[in-house]
């Protein structure tokens, strides 16, 4: 297998239909479980901080939300970098050494939850370095960006990264279940008793291990770097002369980042506010279906348009924020918990669809804005430019998007503090999809938008 493709042009049918095509999906195939991994490590806190009490850990509620929140900050910061990692490295390169970087936090999480001693400044440091999987999202995308046609590239974009958001809810699934029994034996350290029961909660950190190191050598040995991809810093930085680049991070922040956000924060916002409930049992639910609704809906913007799309998402996002702010005003009532539940449920779903139809639309935009701006310049100039844009405006825009797994549970955190309820943080969501409501539809779904998408 050649490791470095000197040419490559998906949009020829010709060469994509004697073998490139094939090529795309092997780095598609690739590129979809290490991203799994890394979301998976990023979102370990969530599943994690709920037992830390439980089995000797005297932390407050807010320091606890601060553990949930601070992956979501170190890991949004990371892809600024990393989104711009791919075309100085090589997508190859990268996905194999950012993959083998999350064995720091996997290895250090497993051995600090042994120790009731362990300090919190310890476990504020290993919080932020699960940024390190966060961060891989942003080179993740922007390297398959380059492997698939437009005609391609919105459904090849939501596989890679609803399939790889998968790996939240896998967490969140599989933590309850393997922090039961001793799987590593005397290797993976000693039990601890929460509730009466042993549990061996190192193991919702090491069980991810083995898959990393299968991974790291897989991308190593299996993907492939482009050569036309190589550009350096500063030509990628002409992204934030783009008002559409900056336009677009608004939105993914409403999608993506209410999906991440609501996937660190809602095990513990939901045990908080019913202590009843065995919450652990139910939270991989939404990520789940987030991840699902990403995964099969790159199709529907890529047939009816992501600004379409992405419109009618927000409304759909209002409507669930104030359905779960309804349930908190009205907790004491029946079943409220289910009402709360069914509406969060909403929220997933409908961010999921639009973290699909948002990173669809930054190709479409970004080929419509630089072919009127590069007018009369040779075709494969303007190829290769509107490529590299979008690219790394995906990068960057799931960079910034990604602040909401620190904003929304921290913002929790904070309510709760200030107010003793955490309904003031859903009323700030809800003006939020308020204004991506009005964005989607001045620039690009408007009669005479700007960009019609």
């Amino acid at each position: 297998m050649t490791a470095i493709l000197t040419t490559w042009n998906p949009e020829d049918g010709v060469t994509w239909s004697n073998g490139a095509k094939k090529i795309a999906r092997r780095n598609l195939w690739i590129s979809i479980p290490a991203l799994f991994l890394a979301f998976a490590v990023w979102m370990v806190w969530s599943a994690i901080v709920v037992k830390l009490p439980k089995v000797g850990f005297t932390f407050t509620t807010e320091q606890l939300f601060w553990l949930t929140a601070l992956p979501g900050l170190s890991g949004a910061t990371l892809r600024v970098f990393y989104s711009f990692m791919v075309p100085i490295f090589g997508g190859r390169r990268w996905t194999a050494i950012s993959t083998a970087s999350l064995l720091v936090p996997a290895i250090g999480i497993g051995i600090a939850v042994q120790d009731l001693t362990t300090p919190y400044s310890m476990f504020v440091i290993l919080a932020l370095l699960c940024g390190f999987g966060g961060g891989n999202f942003a080179s993740s995308m922007a390297n398959i960006a380059y492997f698939f046609p437009k005609s391609e590239k919105g459904n090849a974009l939501a596989l890679n990264a609803g399939l790889g958001n998968l790996g939240v809810s896998a967490v969140q699934f599989l933590a309850p279940i393997v922090i039961t029994a001793g799987i590593f034996g005397t290797l993976g350290g000693g039990s601890q008793v929460a509730d009466g029961n042993s549990v061996w909660l190192q193991n919702a950190a090491y069980i991810w291990v083995p898959f990393i190191l299968f991974a790291t050598v897989a991308a190593w040995f299996g993907m492939n770097d482009i050569a036309d991809a190589k550009a350096s810093l500063s030509t990628q930085m002409a992204i934030f002369k783009r008002k559409h680049n900056w336009i677009m991070c608004i939105l993914y922040i409403g999608t993506f980042g209410s999906f991440i956000g609501f996937s660190a924060g809602f095990p513990l916002l939901a045990k908080t506010e019913f202590p009843e409930v065995n919450v652990l049992q139910l939270a991989f639910i939404g990520p789940l279906l987030g991840a699902l609704t990403r995964a099969g809906s790159g199709w529907v913007s890529d047939r009816y348009g992501g600004g379409r799309v992405t419109f009618c998402v927000f409304i759909v996002m209002m409507a669930g924020a104030l359905g779960v702010l309804y349930f908190l005003i009205n907790k004491d009532q029946p079943h409220a918990f289910y009402g709360f539940f069914g509406m969060f449920l909403v929220l997933f779903a409908a961010s999921g669809v639009g973290n699909a139809s948002t990173f669809q639309m930054i190709p479409a935009i970004f080929r419509t804005e630089r072919q009127k701006a590069m007018k009369g310049a040779p075709e494969a100039e303007i190829r290769k430019t509107i490529e590299r844009e979008a690219a790394a405006t995906i990068g960057f825009s799931s960079a910034i998007g990604a602040f909401g797994a620190f904003f929304i549970p921290k913002s929790y955190g904070t309510a709760i503090a200030l107010t003793g309820l955490p309904n003031a943080a859903l009323i700030v969501f809800t003006a939020y999809y308020a204004v991506c409501l009005v964005l989607t539809w001045w620039f690009y779904t408007r009669r005479n938008a700007e960009i019609s998408c």
